[in-house]
């Protein structure tokens, strides 16, 4: 049975599996946080980040084509940390990370100067993803811009050709990533009516600067921006790819008001990416998307414990590694079929009606 038959059966028959009250009850166990737990996680995660750095630093100054190689590797190593330093400091904005919200906040501060995303901001627009995801009547803040293949057959060439363009994969996860870390991060526009918002982003942004100057001081222009932008920018480019791929597949879950409902976008809009393990620690088990969204206040490292406990959640949603990449192809949302669906099929199906 599919995803789509799943839901499809149970929005009929109101399936415990997609019972958001259900599953709120039966998952209360594993939202406790762990103090020492996550005192360790932050831990392993800028020491290794640290260590790679320096590593960069000192591979580059050997200007051997080994050496250039070996930076490479370390790149894209200190870009996926960056990743998991980001979801540190994402479970602080759910409150999940530490058991004080007041932790959680100053933590989350601190961490979003390393990870260029300021804290509060950020959790405006991710508190919105949360409320609203798969909802089609409240799209626009904290997701990936979505037409139906209906809005897309009303547009005209011109902005046709600019959704295209947009939805294209160098623009999604290279372009993208880095306009977002390095430049829209910096000034709050969409939130004029939030002082924290602007407080923490400029907060944010003279303590990136203060960092910044020390680091120059240290090793030097050169140095800084072959090692610190660029993993910033992969790690930037790492994190927007994992996002597309936890909603953009073939048959998430989109719906309008008032069929729109919670627990089935939870379940259904999100999904199990089920990453090589190695690649599920570095990434802070973000794949298990499908729980994260059914209770965000599950600490990140009890994700794999949820599913090891409901092993019926194993079969929602599933995509390997390998699977995901067929998702890059998807860019409309068809009505009709209830899936998502790419610029080709969505012109064979213009043509013909």
């Amino acid at each position: 049975m599919t995803d789509l038959q799943l839901y499809n059966q149970n929005k009929i028959t109101g399936n415990a599996l997609s019972t958001s009250k259900n599953w709120s009850s039966r998952l209360a166990e594993f939202k406790s946080a762990d103090n020492p737990r996550a005192l360790l996680e932050i831990v392993v995660t800028v020491v290794p980040l640290a260590i790679l750095w320096f590593a960069m630093w000192k591979v580059l100054q050997t200007g051997t084509v080994l050496g250039v190689l070996a930076y490479f590797g370390l790149l894209a190593l200190a870009g996926g940390m960056v990743v998991r330093l980001f979801i540190l400091q994402h479970d602080c904005g759910h409150g999940s990370l530490f058991s004080s919200k007041t932790t959680n906040d100053w933590v989350g501060r601190v961490l979003g100067v390393f990870t260029y995303t300021p804290y509060d901001y950020w959790r405006y627009l991710h508190a919105a993803h949360h409320a609203s995801s798969g909802d089609l009547d409240r799209r626009g803040l904290g997701d990936i811009d979505t037409l139906t293949l209906t809005e897309y057959n009303e547009l005209s060439s011109v902005k046709k050709a600019l959704y295209r363009l947009y939805r294209h994969p160098f623009v999604l996860f290279a372009i993208g990533p880095a306009y977002m870390f390095l430049l829209r991060h910096r000034l709050p526009i969409c939130m004029m009516t939030k002082p924290n918002a602007w407080a923490s982003t400029m907060v944010t942004n003279l303590a990136i600067v203060a960092i910044s100057l020390l680091l120059i001081y240290a090793v030097g222009l050169k140095y800084f921006l072959l090692i610190q932008l660029p993993i910033i920018v992969v790690g930037a480019a790492i994190g927007v790819w994992l996002f597309y791929v936890q909603h953009q597949f073939d048959e998430t879950y989109w719906d309008t008001r008032p069929d729109w409902k919670h627990e089935h976008a939870a379940l259904h809009g999100s999904s199990y990416y089920d990453l090589p393990k190695p690649m599920m620690w570095i990434t802070g088990n973000i794949g298990i998307h499908h729980v994260h969204h059914l209770s965000s206040r599950i600490p990140f490292y009890k994700l794999p414990k949820v599913l090891n406990a409901h092993p019926e959640l194993k079969e929602i949603g599933r995509l390997s590694f390998l699977e995901s990449f067929k998702c890059v192809r998807l860019a409309l949302w068809d009505d009709a079929t209830r899936r998502l669906i790419s610029f080709k099929e969505a012109n064979r199906k213009l043509a013909s009606a």
